[in-house]
């Protein structure tokens, strides 16, 4: 019989199968390198997700609830669109700073195809889809948003860009596509500012 897993040897082994699934998506993964790192058995493994898919499901669940909680915290309270997005900057650098595998899974997972990945899509997405068209809607109805464009535009422009706000905080490729941009390292002081200033000048209407 199996011996149960202790938290602590459960949470060793999710945080392992973000990093493969990471590495090599969740057809490269290897079990046997989870489970290694882990240090724990391929039959354990199973014996708590069943299989492989049921496993990677496990992690990616995981990173999307650890994203909604971020997100949540940073969208609590009254504030103008300016300073939401200036939250959620500051919590999507931060989640990507401590959570660089769940990012880096999410950037592997977006560069695949098939139905799979559109699935994944439609998952991963509608967290930060429904949460971002409220708060534009929100803002174009009290005013101080562009209403000239339609909400739901707005948001997925706004989510395309602090999607490269999260993988130019982990992911070397985007990192270096910062310092090629911008002439240095990542500076996220700096990014910040100029992101804002960017949102400002698109999305905010003047009188």
């Amino acid at each position: 019989m199996l011996k149960k897993l202790s938290e602590e040897k459960l949470e060793s082994l999710l945080e392992a199968g973000v990093e493969e699934f990471a590495l090599r998506g969740p057809t490269g993964a290897n079990i046997r390198e989870i489970t290694d790192k882990a240090g724990i058995s391929v039959g354990a493994l199973y014996k708590y997700y069943g299989d492989k898919e049921g496993f990677f499901r496990a992690c990616l669940d995981r990173s999307l609830e650890a994203l909604d909680r971020v997100l949540a915290e940073a969208a609590e309270g009254e504030a103008d669109f300016k300073e939401y997005a200036r939250r959620i900057i500051r919590a999507l650098l931060r989640f990507s700073r401590e959570h660089g595998g769940y990012v880096r899974m999410y950037c592997t997972i977006a560069a695949s195809s098939g139905e799979e990945a559109r699935q994944l899509a439609g998952e991963i997405e509608g967290i930060t889809a429904r949460l971002y068209t409220r708060a534009i809607a929100g803002g174009q109805a009290g005013g101080t948003l562009r209403r000239d464009m339609d909400p739901a535009m707005l948001a997925f422009f706004f989510d395309s860009l602090l999607m490269m706000v999260q993988f130019a905080g982990c992911c070397d490729y985007y990192r270096e596509r910062f310092r090629l941009y911008g002439g240095g390292e990542l500076d996220e002081a700096r990014l910040e500012r100029e992101l804002l200033k960017f949102l400002e000048s698109a999305f905010m209407r003047y009188p």
